[in-house]
């Protein structure tokens, strides 16, 4: 498992910061998805499903944000064309599983594209519940206590 303070500090942070996308609620909310998605050590859905890396992000969504969101923004775009190499289309989906910065910055993105305000980065119940909501979607398998009590462990 990968300690969920260096993955704060030496994943997440940096990225956001590289995307310019970075505040300390983001930095909570990504490492909470992540402890909560796969534990900080499982890299492929249990069973079939297609979700890959840490932040458990299935490859439809990748690639809906790469056509409806980042075609849109140019600079942003080579910001993560630059932290990956040259690849197709199912490389790409590798990169989730393989390229910790690249899957940070696409989840943040899934987050970023979401209307509602993110909650502070004190409330963690907000947060929770902004995780459920907008990224384990209401009919997912994830709780929101689960999501409380992973991230109050880690920070």
């Amino acid at each position: 498992m990968i300690d969920a303070t260096q993955f704060r500090q030496l994943v997440i942070k940096p990225t956001l910061l590289e995307i310019d996308m970075h505040s300390e609620a983001a930095e909570v909310l990504l490492l909470g998805t992540a402890i909560t998605e796969s534990g900080l050590k499982y890299l492929r859905q249990h069973g079939d499903g297609p979700a890959r890396g840490v932040y458990q992000i299935e490859p439809a969504t990748m690639h809906d944000v790469w056509l409806n969101y980042l075609a849109h923004r140019s600079s942003l775009e080579a910001k993560i064309q630059a932290m990956i190499p040259p690849c197709d289309k199912k490389m790409l989906e590798e990169q989730l599983v393989t390229n910790l910065a690249y899957s940070t910055a696409i989840a943040r993105i899934c987050y970023f594209r979401k209307p509602d305000p993110m909650p502070k980065e004190d409330d963690i119940e907000g947060l929770a519940a902004y995780w459920k909501q907008h990224y384990n979607t209401p009919l997912g398998a994830g709780k929101v206590e689960h999501f409380i009590e992973k991230v109050q462990d880690a920070i």
